[in-house]
Formats: C-alpha cells, sequence, structure tokens
C-alpha cells in the first residue's frame, strides 16, 4: 500500500509516496535506518533578453575548439536552424547553428582559429 505525503522543506513543497512493506515491528527494528534524500528544486530558467526584430543578432560559439569550416558568406541569407560554421573540438565536429533569420552582417573568426565558449562568431541582421 502507498501513501502520499507533502513534506516542505526550506519553503518548497516536496510530494513524496511512501510505500508500506508491511515489516513486523521486530523487521522494522532490525531493518537499516532509512536515508532521506532531499532533492534541491530546479533552478529558475535564465530571463530571456528581449532584442527589437531588426536588431542584428550575434551567433555565439557553444563550446571551445577551433573553426574548421565556415559555411556562410557576409550577405548570404540564412535561415534558423541553419548550419553557419563547423568547430573541431577532441576530434569532434559540432555544427554551429543560426539562431535566427536573416542576412550575415559579419564574420569575426577565421578557419583555423582557435575559439572559446560564448565567444561571438558571427552577426546576423
Amino acid at each position: 500500500m502507498e501513501k502520499k505525503f507533502r513534506i516542505t522543506v526550506e519553503n518548497t513543497v516536496y510530494t513524496v509516496t511512501v510505500e508500506d512493506l508491511g515489516l513486523t515491528a521486530e523487521a522494522a527494528a532490525a531493518s537499516p535506518a532509512p536515508q532521506i534524500v532531499a532533492v534541491a528544486p530546479a533552478p529558475a530558467p535564465a530571463p530571456v533578453a528581449v532584442v527589437a526584430d531588426n536588431a542584428p543578432r550575434q551567433v555565439t560559439c557553444r563550446l571551445g575548439g577551433v573553426i574548421q569550416s565556415i559555411e556562410v558568406t557576409v550577405g548570404q541569407m540564412v535561415n534558423t536552424g541553419d548550419k553557419v560554421m563547423i568547430v573541431e573540438a577532441m576530434k569532434m565536429k559540432t555544427p554551429m547553428i543560426a539562431t535566427c533569420s536573416g542576412k550575415v552582417l559579419s564574420i569575426v573568426v577565421t578557419v583555423g582559429e582557435k575559439v572559446e565558449t560564448g565567444q561571438v562568431l558571427l552577426t546576423i541582421g
């Protein structure tokens, strides 16, 4: 038989289900004490920056590595989800994806250049 309980820890409410194993008092006394594990609540989502529809947007690198190829040129139209570059890290090739649709306004890296996580790769407007 299962029972549900609501537990509050540091002003965070958790719902837990407990199963009755039907142990006798002697068996329960002989069994090891239950362990209670607290689960931290999920962190709040990061705030989303509001950008005007016509404002240029930057495509940033998702991981550190080396630019293996640049798949677009300045002035080229791209759509959200298009592959714009390939970054190689630890022999794995990872595509960098356009985060919006528009025209490529600038490319600020070159093939063979080392890049870091969060570094701006190109601008789409």
